[in-house]
């Protein structure tokens, strides 16, 4: 290509960029390698999956704009050459190859961008625990659809942001990134009927076997608890043995009733006929009344004697019902151990992890779960599930704490609670509403952080992990995840994936811009915060004259009407990145 070649301009400045960069991550190469069997026309199928990806990155709305937005990407060659890839398809045609992708392609796709963003991952798992440990964020991110759709395979009603609808809910994970502030790891898309508190294991599996590491197993407390439970146990299995001996004597005084019953029935017919015969009269207080008496108190004898027979039937059932409830949480906790200990035998390294989660997550199965998995656990408790507690702690003249502009918060250390295994740190928190008036709500906590000494810092410790909840905006207003662009299960799927990626993606390239391009806008430079939405809403909608200095350097001018007149930025599809190699990361994380 001449040096000399005219310039083009573009409508998608910084998907130009993007291109480059995704061509040194190795991002085209991955994706064209895989095997899609569709039929190329026009378009092979792995450029119309690409394009979707650049769609995505673009903040589309519908995926028709591609084709009918005012600058249609469908049309902007820069873009595609970017991408190297010879033009775009319509986007009728992503469509049909977006439906027609299987299950396995798209798992394909998801395992190629994860071998290729390992490395991120692992480096900044490494400075995370560096500092002390790696921290994750949890949470579910609906997905609504009209409630009247029937085309959306799998949707379900279930709350959706603003009430109950029609929708999906996503299972999102994030790592707090000391380079990029957060990175998602993770995600998974369920009906929407699908409530936090089944979701709490899937999620930090998930985040494990994104990270390739897990914390270590607590087994000590979990032979603790199986030890307590087990004495428990016992004890009903005695309950059980003494109400089948109540049973028993129940059974025992029914038949000794019956049968005595039965003799006063016979002696009663006798005197019947003897009376008869000899033509005497009944008289009050006659044997044939007596017989007749006595025949009268053994039925009612009787009947109290299948009463109770019923009573201690039905405490029996009871207490074999609570004996194999019991045996079953045994069985289960004996099966977690059992795998917990295998888990420790091959974690030669395991991590410091500290997971925060809302409510929904935090009921007392879920909460144990996890520590025993290993987690420091910042949460709150599900629904009233401490609220008696509380309010008994909470007792007039205690001495609150300020720890916000309008939040005050007392905390108690160690709790051991009834109908929990282990100890929580407890905190009640108030939000001042004005006119006297208080909103409540409840903090727990589990690990090594002496959070009842620095109430402050747990509030706003908890507080951080808001970055999730701007994760799950960022990705609905910025990236569109909002509007589910196609109907088919996989490609939902893909659409997931490639949303959590193209976050992810303008984090990683922001340092490689500011690297080889000093005239960017000051705030994309910084890593931690580089603003995404303007990159995406602004950045990728610009205009820019694209010159090609070679086959592959580029130099890309903003227009004189765009907000970034008068910047220029010469961008390499080159990549200078020291992956963390397997042995250092091993030994880092065994030294921690």
């Amino acid at each position: 290509m001449s040096p000399t070649e005219a310039p083009c301009l573009t409508h998608h400045a910084l998907l130009v960029a993007w291109g480059q960069y995704a061509q040194a991550m190795g991002v085209i190469d991955a994706i064209e390698a895989i095997p899609l069997h569709q039929k190329t026309i026009d378009h092979r199928p792995q450029t119309k999956v690409l394009e979707f990806l650049v769609a995505i990155l673009g903040g589309f709305e519908h995926l028709k704009d591609i084709s009918l937005s005012a600058h249609p990407l469908d049309r902007d060659p820069a873009v595609a050459r970017a991408w190297r890839q010879p033009g775009w398809a319509d986007h009728s045609g992503v469509s049909r190859t977006l439906s027609q992708l299987s299950e396995e392609e798209v798992q394909a796709i998801g395992k190629a961008l994860d071998c290729l963003t390992q490395p991120m991952i692992d480096r900044e798992a490494v400075l995370a625990a560096g500092s002390g440990r790696i921290v994750l964020d949890a949470d579910l991110s609906p997905r609504p659809v009209s409630n009247t759709s029937q085309t959306y395979p799998d949707a379900a009603f279930g709350h959706m942001s603003d009430g109950v609808g029609l929708g999906y809910q996503a299972a999102l994970v994030s790592l707090r990134s000391p380079t990029f502030g957060r990175l998602l790891l993770s995600v998974a898309q369920h009906p929407g009927s699908t409530v936090s508190s089944t979701q709490a294991e899937a999620l930090v599996l998930a985040a494990e076997a994104r990270l390739g590491r897990r914390p270590w197993r607590r087994v000590d407390l979990l032979e603790q608890r199986i030890a307590g439970l087990w004495a428990g146990y016992e004890q009903q299995q005695q309950r059980v043995a003494q109400a089948e001996q109540n049973l028993l004597l129940a059974q025992q005084d029914w038949r000794s009733l019956a049968a005595q019953q039965r003799a006063a029935q016979r002696m009663l017919q006798i005197l019947e006929q003897t009376y008869q015969e000899q033509q005497r009269p009944e008289r009050p207080h006659s044997h044939l009344a007596k017989a007749r008496q006595q025949v009268a108190m053994y039925a009612r004898r009787l009947g109290r004697s299948e009463r109770d027979q019923m009573e201690a039937q039905a405490w029996l059932a009871r207490q074999q019902n609570r004996l194999a409830e019991q045996m079953a949480v045994l069985q289960g906790l004996l099966d977690r151990l059992k795998r917990f200990r295998g888990e420790n035998a091959e974690n030669a390294a395991p991590l410091p992890v500290m997971v925060r989660i809302d409510a929904g997550f935090g009921t007392a199965d879920n909460l144990a779960l996890l520590i025993e998995m290993g987690y420091e656990i910042y949460s709150r408790p599900y629904g009233t599930w401490l609220s008696g507690e509380l309010h008994q702690r909470v007792q007039a003249g205690v001495r609150w704490q300020r720890v916000g502009s309008n939040a005050e918060m007392v905390a108690w250390k160690g709790v051991s609670l009834p109908d929990f295994p282990y100890p929580l740190d407890l905190a009640q928190e108030r939000f001042w509403q004005g006119e006297g008036r208080y909103r409540y709500a409840a903090l727990l906590h589990f690990g090594q952080d002496p959070v009842t000494q620095d109430l402050s810092a747990w509030f706003q410790e908890y507080n951080a992990r808001q970055t999730i909840e701007a994760a799950n905006k960022e990705g609905k207003q910025v990236f569109q995840i909002r509007h589910l662009k196609v109907r088919a299960r996989p490609a939902l799927e893909l659409q997931e994936r490639f949303t959590l990626f193209a976050a992810n993606f303008v984090r990683w390239a922001s340092p490689w811009l500011a690297e080889q391009c000093p005239q960017i806008p000051e705030g994309w430079k910084q890593t931690d915060q580089p603003q995404v939405k303007q990159q995406v809403k602004v950045g990728a909608q610009a205009d820019a004259w694209v010159r090609w200095l070679d086959q592959e350097v580029l130099l890309l001018t903003f227009e004189e009407h765009s907000l970034f007149a008068g910047r220029s930025l010469t961008v390499k599809p080159v990549l200078a990145y020291q992956p963390v190699l397997p042995f250092a990361k091993n030994y880092f994380f065994s030294s921690i």
